[in-house]
């Protein structure tokens, strides 16, 4: 079942119409470049050219026979080409057509990913910018650490999906490369001018050196992207579904009119597209894993590697077309509650300005233990018995020895914490866009 947020396009792609649609097309171009070397007669070629057809149903039906896709493809269409079908496929292999067809479609598959990516990036600049200044707690090993915005955090995420975007454009182009040099590789019985016409009609390059097939490291390589681009994704639903913890609730995913939670508890709104979008990133790292075992292939080539592509390339596109437009929709409609975050920061009692005031006393001239050892008593006093940050400070006299009570203000200042984070922002976004 394709996923709802998936584009029709991207399935599409995958539908045995289109990739036999994409075999032909192969065929074809070698044709008309064994055509060009006096290898075909001109009417042959016109011939194949305008017969050269099949149905998908009687390609199905030849294969129960000849247990081979690519010769009851070839059966099929000869059946509607007629005697000048026996020039079509001329010097080729299976692997000439399946490997330059694959890449003619994973680069059709590249576009539309990078096109989501693009969008997704938009929705995140759209809303880092929105929140640029809306104050939250950051937090180390999910403990309050210091403030930071939730602006920040959309702006980070921006720039990750920035390298995913430059991973998946080297991607393409490592996978963007065709094959049509015969049985081994060797152009034995076909001319290698064969491969170039081939290759440069399709958008392709040849590939330097084959064996019967493009090598797999290239296919390794591409969902490798693919799984960094989920792992990201999931990386990003994480931090959503923690933030949206009921004792949390600083975000929360859109809860439509009339949705419902729990087919037990009515009382429930859950994070079920952040969670979704965790455990469909394990399916597209998983596939990764076996892109990379398909790499070592016995001798010039087995076909153990094509069982598991017909599964891992079409469904990996797919899901991170789905996860990519699904993230979109969760970011794009997000609940943010600052006044939540305001709750929360104030759970620590000025706890997280405690790294300022240690650097304070340092500036004064205090040995960094010694400053450190100052803070930290007083920090484990409110963990331990409550109270307020800065009103222990101010009855320290070891730190009032140091600092005044303007000062201790000074440090827990927000503005101080937060000055740089237009630095940041022009950092990320004045960038030359991608």
């Amino acid at each position: 079942m394709i996923p709802r947020y998936s584009r029709p396009e991207m399935a599409g792609l995958w539908e045995p119409e289109n990739r036999y649609r994409a075999w032909l097309e192969v065929e074809i171009l070698a044709c008309e470049a064994n055509a060009k070397l006096g290898l075909i007669p001109a009417k042959a070629l016109a011939t194949i050219k305008k017969k050269a057809d099949f149905k998908v149903k009687r390609i199905d039906d030849l294969e129960k026979i000849v247990k081979h896709d690519v010769i009851a493809f070839l059966t099929a269409v000869g059946e509607k080409v007629g005697p000048e079908s026996r020039y079509i496929h001329l010097g080729l292999t299976s692997s000439d057509v399946l490997d330059t067809s694959l890449a003619m479609l994973m680069r059709k598959a590249s576009d539309i990913i990078l096109d989501d990516i693009r969008t997704v990036m938009k929705t995140l600049k759209k809303q880092a910018l929105r929140y640029q200044d809306t104050v939250m707690i950051g937090r180390s090993h999910g403990i309050h650490a210091e403030p930071v915005t939730f602006g920040l955090k959309m702006a980070l995420w921006h720039e990750e999906m920035g390298r995913a975007l430059e991973r998946m454009l080297r991607a393409r182009d490592v996978i963007s490369v065709g094959k049509v040099s015969g049985a081994v590789g060797t152009f034995a019985n076909i001319d290698p001018s064969v491969e170039t016409y081939v290759c440069r009609k399709l958008g392709l390059v040849p590939e330097l050196v084959a064996t019967q097939v493009v090598q797999r490291d290239r296919h390794a390589e591409f969902l490798s992207a693919l799984a960094l681009i989920a792992s990201s994704i999931e990386k990003f639903s994480i931090e959503l579904r923690h933030l949206q913890r009921t004792e949390v609730l600083e975000a929360e995913e859109y809860f439509s009119e009339g949705q419902k939670g729990s087919s037990a508890m009515p009382h429930k709104r859950n994070p079920i597209s952040a969670e979704n979008l965790s455990g469909l990133a394990r399916v597209i790292r998983g596939n990764s894993v076996a892109a990379m075992e398909n790499v070592a292939l016995w001798h010039e080539r087995d076909i153990s590697h094509s069982s598991v592509e017909r599964i891992i390339i079409p469904d990996s596109t797919i899901l991170i077309d789905y996860m990519l437009a699904r993230f979109n929709k969760l970011v794009d409609r997000l609940f943010v509650y600052p006044k939540n975050m305001e709750r929360n920061m104030a759970i620590s009692k000025g706890l997280f300005h405690s790294e300022t005031v240690m650097l304070a006393l340092v500036a004064k001239g205090l040995a960094r233990e010694t400053a450190y050892s100052y803070v930290q008593r007083n920090a484990m006093t409110v963990w331990k018995e409550g109270g307020d940050f800065k009103d222990l400070l101010n009855k320290d006299r070891d730190v009032r020895k140091y600092l005044s009570s303007k000062e201790l203000d000074a440090c827990f200042d927000l503005k101080h914490t937060l000055k740089k984070v237009d630095y940041i922002f022009k950092r990320v976004f004045k960038k030359k866009s991608r």
